[in-house]
């Protein structure tokens, strides 16, 4: 027998392996390409350019072997949980109430956790069905710079402390018990601060996006301040963005770079102070700024998270996507 044929049993054998020892089914880029199944590509080139963040590349290519794939999974999901709701109702012999299938996005800093997720939101929104999906980020949740510096925390924002989870607790069960409109606000990162009677109103869309940091934590994550529901007990579909953690510093380092030489220059951003930085101390305060809060935020309560998660995305160079892992 040659070579080549014991070598594809092997990997055969090691895919079997895997799928036996873990509660993930495990796709390859091109097997997960492959799951597309003739979806059409909904955006244009134009479109995909604005959507991406500072700091990545995001092609027509990534778009149509990762995100139709996964698009095409979610609108199966969302359809079922459709045909439930209307069973239930049936059941109960009432008309319902619109209730929202929630997805949330969780995954470190510099990670693309909002390309990612202003990508599905045009992809689903343009669906035949076309359904109303809303995106919404755990930032505007963070508790005012006012309050934060009183309790000592500035250098905690995106740690468990640092939240107002009640609000945001509130935010999602009242979408979930079909509430006609809610309110959630609005976070400023030029001001580095949540925006004053900035409320966004969302009414009763059909999908919400919840993008952030801490949105697969649960209550044992804040024992500082217990409650017995979490955001993830309301989650229909999870996902987390995964890299390796010294890719995120490069990136987080990277996209430092260009602020300061961006967004930093506005006079009204926090920040300003730090486009005056040569580009050697601009290196140096953001690789402090990467291990003293984003990598220890990463470690003790962001990481911990990610086998939560409906699917796990791995990215590699370039902010390209080559490994999925869906839960069975």
């Amino acid at each position: 027998m040659s070579q080549s044929i014991f070598a594809g049993r092997s990997v055969l054998m090691s895919q079997i392996n895997n799928s036996l020892t873990t509660p993930y089914l495990l796709f390859d880029r091109k097997q997960w390409a492959a799951l597309r199944n003739s979806v059409p590509m909904t955006l244009t080139e134009d479109e995909i350019a604005r959507l991406k963040g500072i700091n990545e590349d995001l092609s027509l290519e990534e778009v149509a072997e990762i995100y139709l794939p996964l698009s095409r999974l979610l609108n199966f999901y969302i359809s079922s949980n459709l045909r439930r709701q209307r069973a239930l109702e049936q059941f109960l012999g009432t008309d319902g109430q619109k209730i929202p299938y929630i997805i949330s996005i969780a995954g470190s800093v510099a990670v693309g956790k909002s390309t990612t997720a202003r990508v599905l939101q045009a992809l689903l929104s343009r669906w035949p069905e076309h359904r109303r999906v809303e995106l919404i980020t755990t930032d505007g949740f963070l508790h005012p710079n006012a309050v934060l510096k009183e309790r000592g925390l500035m250098k905690k924002k995106g740690f468990p402390l640092s939240y107002d989870m009640h609000r945001l607790v509130n935010f999602v069960s009242d979408l979930k018990s079909g509430a006609p409109q809610v309110t959630a606000p609005v976070y400023s990162h030029l001001t580095y601060d949540v925006i004053p009677d900035g409320d966004k109103v969302v009414v009763q869309p059909d999908i919400l996006i919840l993008e952030g940091l801490n949105v697969l934590q649960s209550g044992m994550d804040y024992p500082h301040d217990p409650h017995h529901v979490f955001v993830s007990d309301f989650v229909d579909f999870s996902i987390y963005v995964d890299a390796p953690e010294a890719m995120l510093e490069k990136w987080y380092i990277n996209r430092f770079l260009k602020f300061r030489q961006g967004a930093f220059t506005d006079p009204d951003s926090y920040f300003h102070h730090y486009a005056q930085l040569s580009e050697e101390q601009a290196i140096d305060v953001a690789t402090s700024l990467w291990k003293e809060i984003n990598w220890l935020n990463l470690r003790e309560n962001i990481l911990p998270t990610r086998e939560r998660a409906s699917l796990i995305m791995t990215k590699s160079a370039n902010h390209a996507v080559d490994l999925v892992r869906l839960r069975k």
